[in-house]
Parts: structure tokens; sequence; C-alpha cells
């Protein structure tokens, strides 16, 4: 299993266009082969936050929904990063 996991940071004032314009990728990504979750969200603290998670069955599907990434648009959008992808060995549900 593979998780991608992190936050990106835009302009406070454009964070809700941003989302929406995340829309059409999120329904992509989970009718996508292997998607297991994925979430694009606002931040509840931080009003240029955009928190990321992402959990597929494996690299290769990940590779395969992932392409050529964001648009340029979104891209151009992105001031700051920090998202990593985590290759899991092991899972313990807490339900």
């Amino acid at each position: 299993m593979v998780i991608v996991a992190g936050h990106i940071v835009v302009e406070p004032h454009r964070r809700d266009a941003y989302l929406a314009g995340c829309v059409s990728v999120v329904e992509q990504a989970r009718r996508a082969d292997g998607c297991l979750d994925f979430a694009v969200t606002a931040d509840l603290i931080d009003a240029g936050r955009v928190n990321v998670f992402e959990r597929w069955e494996s690299r290769a599907a990940v590779e395969a929904f992932r392409g050529s990434g964001p648009t340029d648009d979104q891209t151009a959008e992105i001031q700051a990063a920090s998202v990593a992808e985590y290759d899991i060995a092991d899972v313990r549900s807490l339900t």
C-alpha cells in the first residue's frame, strides 16, 4: 500500500477556487483502479493550507493515475508544498 500525505499552501483568498478546481481530480482518482481513498481538503485553522491524503493499493496504481501531475493552472497557484509518499508494509485497523 502507498499513502501520499501532506499539504500545499495557496493564497488564502484563492483557496476556495483552488479546491473547486480539484473536484474533478478527486472524482477521477476515486474511480481509478487501485485507489482506496483520495482527499484534497481545506485546513480548519490555516486559511492558506490545503491538506492532501491519498491511499493506493500499489505504487503502480499511483503512477497509472498520476500521469503528468497537476495542471499548469493548479501548479501556478501553489506557493509551497510538503507532500510525501509512504510505502506501507502492514496495517492495523483502529475500529
